[in-house]
Formats: structure tokens, sequence, C-alpha cells
């Protein structure tokens, strides 16, 4: 069983990585991801503010190859993509942050890069709709490594195409 990335606020308690580790074999669940790698060191920034979440989705991504910027609001978030905005490919962001939205922090970006894959993150489940005007796929809480690795490689699968056809 693959491990889910959440916070586990129902409870009160919030899992530590060791917990998460022991979810499964140690290191089972990003052995199978292994297979699911990259085509190169791609950069995705990743904005999440539970600091538990940001730090295993970063080791999840990181262990099958990509490079990962890690932001926990969007105003940090627009510094580290200012001083890597040729870099990165992919905004992996939570919906609601300290301050401003992640919605906010996708459209200044892709205003600056209208190539840029999007993918939000929200606790809110079927709830959450993103208007048509949002560019982006929307990945509810929790999900399992599988799923969010399949949505990664869908959305820079697709930005490939658009590239090839313009080109």
């Amino acid at each position: 069983m693959v491990p889910s990335l959440t916070h586990e606020s129902a409870t009160g308690v919030e899992p530590s990585a060791h917990t998460l580790e022991n979810t499964v074999e140690a290191g089972a669940w990003i052995d199978c991801s292994r297979k699911q790698a990259p085509a190169g060191a791609l950069t995705i920034l990743l904005v999440e503010d539970e600091k538990f979440v940001r730090e295993a989705t970063r080791n999840v991504l990181r262990a099958v190859g990509y490079r990962v910027l890690t932001a926990g609001s969007a105003e940090e978030a627009e510094r580290v993509y200012d001083l890597q905005r040729d870099h990165v490919k992919l905004l992996l962001t939570d919906v609601v942050l300290p301050g401003e939205s992640g919605i906010s922090l996708a459209g200044r970006l892709r205003r600056e890069n209208t190539g840029l894959g999007v993918i939000f993150v929200t606790g809110y489940g079927e709830k959450m709709r993103l208007s048509e005007s949002e560019p982006g796929e929307c990945l509810a809480k929790p999900f399992s490594a599988g799923v969010l690795l399949q949505r990664i490689r869908d959305i820079l699968a697709a930005q490939t195409s658009a590239e090839a056809r313009s080109a």
C-alpha cells in the first residue's frame, strides 16, 4: 500500500516522517515509484504550508528524479520562482495558503509563463471546483504518491506535446 500524503488533522495528530516510513516496508513505496521516473531532471515548485506534507511530497518527488524547490507560502514561492523561473516546469500548490491563495499565485506565475503546468492540492475534495478560467488540475488530499506522480507525468506530457505542436 502506498502511503497517503496528508496531515492527520481530524485526530489532531501530525504524523512524523518516521510514521510515514513505517506505513510500509522501508523504501518500498519509493522503489515502486522509481519505475515511474521522469526523463530528465525537471524542476517542480512545491508550495505547501503544512511542513510534514511539504517534506513528504518533496521526498517522493526527489526519489523519482525531479528537482524540487519548496515554499511554505505564496510570498515565499514568488521569491523562489524569481530565482529559478527559467527552470520551473510545474507548480504544485496547496489552494489554501497563509496570506494569499495558491490559485492567485498560479494566476500570477502563469501570466509570466503561460506554459507553466499547475496542479492544485486541496483538503476540500469534491467541494473544490476550479473555474474554467483557472489553469491546472485539482488533486484532493489525501493522495497517494502514485496518483501524484501520474498527474505530474500527464501534465508534463501535455506540455511536451503542446511545445512540439508550436515548434
